[in-house]
């Protein structure tokens, strides 16, 4: 009986600690229910002023996209015509048949890192001819696209620094960080023009696959390449001109599909 009488006495104990609670709790929340309130309604301010932002950040400008073509095709070709500027004449005259000789040997890496170079800039162009064809644009798709063009700009510099300096491991990185930069941001332009409905024709799931999967291929063929090429032979640079043979290969069986 005293055992039985004891477990009442603590369940009772127990029965009044809980209503105690719920009762502080209660008031606690009649006390903060206005604080709540007001944390709600500046939140929702903040939420609100954030969604205003993007909708006018994102919002399409009223510049014709032809304008940004005629842009992107004058840096391409300025920027191909810059290639030749890494190639000079000596300084001083040559006097005869061995010097010439000499010279031309001297320049024949460089001559055909320009050639790469520029085979790789045709690739590009006529990927962002195939590829991006937009309709409109707005303010952050402007600016990925200068991002994708100021990366081209580069490619002369960093075409200079491979074919005098190859034997540094240094200048094969930046070269191919250069490459991997320009298909990274043409990749980013060509998602987003999609996603927001930019392109001028419907991109389909296969559509998608198909520069994704293209665009991988050359950047892991960059990365191969730098390694080579370093590692192995200055030649294997010249692996470079698969790119446009790859790309051929697989638009023809694209479409045949």
């Amino acid at each position: 009986m005293d055992e039985m009488e004891e477990n009442r006495a603590e369940k009772i104990h127990e029965m009044f600690k809980k209503s105690k609670k719920n009762q502080m709790s209660e008031n606690i929340n009649e006390e903060n229910i206005d604080e709540e309130i007001q944390k709600l309604e500046k939140a929702n301010r903040i939420i609100s002023t954030y969604q205003r932002f993007m909708d006018a950040f994102e919002k399409d400008l009223d510049i014709d996209p032809g304008r940004l073509m005629g842009l992107t095709d004058g840096i391409f070709s300025i920027v191909m015509t810059l290639l030749i500027f890494g190639m000079a004449l000596p300084e001083n005259e040559i006097a005869n048949y061995t010097g010439f000789m000499n010279f031309i040997g001297s320049i024949s890496p460089i001559a055909g890192v320009v050639i790469v170079s520029f085979i790789l800039l045709a690739s590009f162009w006529i990927y962002h001819h195939e590829f991006l064809k937009i309709k409109r644009l707005n303010i952050p798709y402007l600016w990925m696209n200068m991002f994708y063009l100021a990366s081209l700009c580069f490619i002369p510099f960093t075409t200079s620094l491979i074919g005098n300096y190859s034997h540094f491991f240094l200048a094969n990185v930046i070269f191919g960080v250069n490459i991997l930069l320009v298909v990274g941001f043409f990749l980013l332009n060509f998602y987003y023009a999609q996603k927001r409905g930019f392109l001028e024709e419907y991109t389909s799931e296969e559509d998608k696959k198909h520069v994704f999967n293209t665009l991988c291929i050359i950047m892991g063929l960059t990365v191969i390449v730098n390694l080579l090429d370093f590692n192995v032979n200055p030649n294997f640079i010249y692996l470079f001109l698969l790119v446009p043979i790859i790309s051929t290969i697989r638009h023809i069986q694209y479409i045949m599909k």
